[in-house]
């Protein structure tokens, strides 16, 4: 799963590609015009970015080489309806890692979005795991000893990132970002709220990692001792 920024200012293209990612289990996020994509891009992480070619305020070209040029790294897919090579040539030199042709058929853009979350960066390997703990990103299982765990969306989020920083302290600030939606306007309460929930149903053997609090600064995921 990964935190996705969408700007498309076709509201019904929008929200067909919304669909489409949120049917692989990702946290989308969708705006309307390049100025609000570049200042979201800069303010919140996100894991992904698919930009239109041309929108209102600033294009696609335009916020890719604005964020790039503060530094920016995040992958940049550009959707546009421009098919001359020029144009592509022009979009990856720019900055964007990859380009997709309009009309696209659903399972042309998911292919194109899970190449680009496979960087090192992004998800390594499907298969995450501490002890008895196994969480089957492909399925989106969980599970103890084999046995399945019954989470919500979110709370499985929560366990994806715990597991992809084993035995290390995860912020708050950390979680809040990449797992809540940034229009969300969740708290530290909401974040204790579920890892709450989540340590109630980690209920195992000695071989179950515990979730634990680091006062003041976040949770951490680790066998027990």
């Amino acid at each position: 799963m990964a935190k996705i920024l969408v700007a498309e200012d076709d509201v019904n293209q929008a929200l067909a590609i919304a669909d489409v990612l949120k049917r692989e289990f990702h946290t989308v996020e969708v705006v309307s015009d390049g100025k609000e994509a570049l200042d979201r891009l800069k303010l919140y992480h996100y894991d992904l970015a698919i930009l239109d070619w041309q929108m209102p305020e600033l294009s696609g070209i335009e916020v890719v080489q604005k964020f790039r040029m503060s530094g920016g790294k995040t992958a940049v897919l550009m959707l546009t309806g421009k098919t001359e090579m020029s144009d592509k040539i022009e979009g990856l030199d720019t900055g964007a890692d990859d380009y997709l042709t309009k009309p696209f058929r659903a399972e042309e853009l998911a292919a194109h979005v899970r190449a680009l979350l496979r960087r090192p960066e992004a998800l390594i390997s499907s298969i995450l795991s501490l002890g008895n703990l196994v969480l089957n990103i492909n399925n989106m299982k969980i599970t103890i000893d084999g046995k399945e765990l019954a989470l919500s969306p979110l709370e499985m989020k929560v366990m994806e990132l715990l597991l992809k920083h084993p035995n290390e302290v995860v912020t708050q600030n950390m979680l809040l970002e990449r797992v809540w939606s940034s229009e969300a306007d969740a708290t530290s309460a909401v974040v204790y709220t579920c890892i709450k929930a989540l340590r109630k149903k980690l209920q195992g053997n000695d071989n179950t990692p515990a979730l634990s609090t680091v006062y003041g600064v976040g949770y951490r995921l680790e066998l027990k001792k």
